[in-house]
Order: C-alpha cells, then structure tokens, then sequence
C-alpha cells in the first residue's frame, strides 16, 4: 500500500526524495558488487516508471552516497551526490523545501523520524519495485 502525498496547488508538484543507499540495498541483487550501477539502475528505473502509485506529476530527486557519488541526473530525476552522510542531505532537501508536498522514500528508521518532523510524509522502498 502506497502512502498518500498531500494535495498542492497544481503548479507545484510534490517533490519525491530517494534515499538511493537504502532502497538500493532493500534488494539482495548484488548491489554490492556495483554500487554505482546499482544506482544508475535504480535512476533508470524512476524516470522511466516515475513513482509507482504516484500519478505526475512530481518532481524526483535521487540521493547518492559514497561510491553511488557521481551518478548523473536524466530527463524526470535529478541526481543529488551526498557529500557526507545521505540522510543529512536528504534532511537538508526536505527542510529547503517546506511548504510543499514532499515524500521521502526510505526504510531507515532515524532518516524517517528526521523528516517526519519536517512534515514530510514516508513511504518504504517497496513503493518503488512494487
């Protein structure tokens, strides 16, 4: 079951925030052996499919980490390189943009708490391979 984003004027879509370290590594698929591609994938993926159960449109930011740091942005998801600690820019991006929809896409349980308080809403990775 998908979390609801909460309804915004139409001429700002909700921003989609993925926590890339965290859905990336929820799939035992050998990940660790491309961090990078893993990344590049999961990138593919929501620009392709977007947000499953998240009609547009929205805007998605994907957050890299570590060896994932470099990944390039496409057409439908912008690619932010953490330059520390991925849940602190996710933390920073859903505080820069209060006062709009935002959405985070994560399992962590810390990151969840941090940006709850932000307002935000959360839902888990299996929101976006299904």
């Amino acid at each position: 079951m998908s979390d609801p984003l909460p309804a915004v004027p139409s001429s700002v879509p909700p921003l989609v925030i993925v926590d890339g370290a965290n859905v990336v590594g929820s799939r035992p698929d050998g990940w660790w052996r491309d961090r990078r591609g893993a990344a590049e994938r999961l990138r593919d993926r929501l620009a392709g499919e977007g947000l499953p159960g998240h009609p547009g449109p929205v805007e998605i930011v994907l957050v890299v980490e570590g060896a994932a740091r470099g990944v390039a942005s496409v057409p439908g998801v912008r690619v932010e390189s953490a330059p520390g600690s991925g849940d602190d820019r996710i933390v920073e991006l859903a505080a820069a943009s209060a006062g709009r929809a935002r959405l985070v896409v994560t399992a962590d349980r810390e990151l969840r708490r941090r940006v709850t308080e932000l307002g935000a809403e959360v839902t888990g990775p299996r929101t976006v391979w299904g």
